[in-house]
């Protein structure tokens, strides 16, 4: 999809639909004692003859977040259709709603075999943040995967330009925008890419290799690491996890290195969980419950996919993600309840559930990339299902001891519009984890899991500032959602990459 920006008023604009944000009780047949019908509005009922202030009297449109009204202007005006798009109260509005509303009016100008989709901003907030918000939310919500289908489905073709009204002259900065608009909604449709495809083709090995693929494509540097690589570093939870599957296991680092004495400034980590398929183990998944897990390697598809922007970002100091790619099968020669484990830092795991996999893995792959001395390490996970009660599918759970890294990350969050709550880590539930055999056991009481499992990671981190994101529910959705779609969501790609950018514009780049 071409974007491209107009200054022309609404009314003006040549287009094939004109989908217009409006804000509640700002309408032509607003309530009684609402505010004013806005200017573009007017001008459109004007032309309209007054159809539009009827029709939003017919159909009672109040312009509620998230709402949608269609008109047919009759050649009355230079676009075949208006679409007016609801962003709920103007004192309560964010551009996240913008993004919503781009998708809607993406979808509308499908239906309507519309090419030429034109969008005004509604001017409430920083015009070159609504311009991206815009162009995320109109990209995104084009996105679909329907690549294992034998005849693909009769769908409406999307708007190939979309025009985005401004009413600021300056180009420049809108420009830029959009071009990181563009940059994340690839990136953002790469790992839901990832995410959607089935395990039995995105295999360890397969995911290492789309990890190198695109490393070369960005100018990134790549190191994988197969299962003898991996016992020498003694990663013995990452081992013991895979060790039931016919599936090797993978090492995956991707680095962003700057040249220079950038090169020699700490590095920022992330670690991405990439488990490529979870039966439980032996602590087996229901049928039910098993079905969505190829998207266990959720946390690993938004790491690389945040790679990939940051490396045209160029920040002045290295960038690291690091990826432990297995599958978690009951095989003849899986891990069993019981079991003891020995991780990287020596700290010994009785293992009470075999579905609690991915701290294991995790656990040790955390320590390896502590050992690069970052300046903060981030973790992304599909961790618990106890998160998913917590807060609910649209929401990720972020637990850190260190506040000044978690109040990073959720200002990155809002920023990036991805709905992230911290959540405590109660020093009772580690009580939890305590093992007569071994250092730790590897899963708690149910209440707090997602607590406990937060207090399990911490443990092989060291002193480093780390912050954990369990992302299980907005990760893989059962339903579309504006620009979320059904299936594979990228959840983090622009958190990470939001945290990175604040991090570069600190130190000057």
């Amino acid at each position: 999809m071409k974007i491209e920006i107009s200054h022309s008023r609404p009314a003006e604009t040549k287009a094939d639909l004109l989908a217009l944000p409006v804000f509640e009780g700002e309408l032509p047949a607003a309530p009684k004692g609402a505010k004013r019908a806005s200017d573009p509005l007017a001008e459109l009922d004007r032309a309209l003859g007054g159809d539009l202030s009827r029709a939003i009297a017919d159909e009672q449109f109040r312009g509620g977040a998230e709402a949608t009204l269609t008109l047919h202007t009759g050649g009355r005006l230079p676009f075949g259709r208006l679409v007016l798009l609801g962003l709920g109260k103007r004192e309560r509005y964010q551009t996240e709603g913008l993004r919503h509303a781009a998708a809607a009016a993406v979808k509308a100008a499908g239906r309507a075999s519309a090419k030429r989709l034109a969008l005004p901003l509604p001017g409430a907030a920083d015009e070159p943040l609504e311009a991206r918000a815009a162009a995320e939310g109109a990209l995104l919500g084009a996105y679909r995967f329907d690549r294992w289908r034998s005849e693909k489905p009769k769908r409406p073709s999307g708007p190939t330009t979309l025009i985005l009204g401004a009413g600021s002259p300056k180009h420049e900065p809108l420009g830029e925008a959009i071009a990181l608009a563009e940059r994340l909604a690839e990136a953002v449709a790469w790992a839901r890419d990832l995410v959607n495809e089935p395990a039995g083709q995105l295999t360890p090995r397969r995911l290492a290799d789309e990890a190198q693929r695109m490393a070369r494509a960005h100018g990134l540097r790549a190191e994988l690491l197969g299962p003898t690589a991996i016992r020498r570093l003694r990663m013995g939870m990452f081992l013991g996890v895979a060790q039931g599957s016919a599936e090797e296991p993978r090492l995956v680092r991707v680095s962003w290195e700057p040249r220079g004495a950038a090169a020699r400034e700490r590095p920022l980590a992330i670690v991405g969980k990439a488990i490529t398929f979870d039966s439980g183990g032996l602590s087996l998944k229901s049928s039910e419950n098993m079905m969505d897990m190829k998207s266990d390697m959720a946390g690993a598809a938004a790491a690389l996919g945040a790679m990939r922007v940051i490396a045209h970002l160029r920040p002045p100091f290295p960038v690291h993600a690091f990826l432990g790619a297995c599958e978690n099968m009951p095989g003849g020669r899986a891990y069993k309840l019981g079991d003891v484990l020995v991780s990287r830092r020596g700290k010994t795991v009785e293992i009470t559930n075999t579905d609690a996999e991915g701290r294991l893995v995790l656990g040790d792959v955390l320590a390896y990339a502590a050992e690069t001395k970052p300046a903060a390490l981030v973790d992304l996970a599909t961790l618990t299902g106890a998160c998913i009660v917590a807060l609910g599918r649209w929401t990720a759970g972020a637990f850190s001891p260190n506040d000044a890294l978690a109040e990073e990350i959720l200002a990155a969050a809002r920023a990036a519009g991805e709905d992230v709550w911290r959540l405590p880590m109660t020093e009772w539930v580690k009580e939890t984890l305590k093992s007569d055999v071994a250092d730790l056991r590897n899963s708690g009481e149910r209440p707090g899991g997602a607590i406990a499992a937060a207090h399990f990671l911490s443990e092989f981190v060291g002193e480093t500032p780390w912050l954990h994101l369990d992302i299980a529910g907005p990760s893989f959705l059962a339903r579309e959602r504006g620009y979320l779609p059904k299936g594979g969501t990228g959840m983090g790609v622009r958190t990470l990459v939001e945290w990175v950018r604040g991090r570069a514009i600190a130190k000057g780049s």
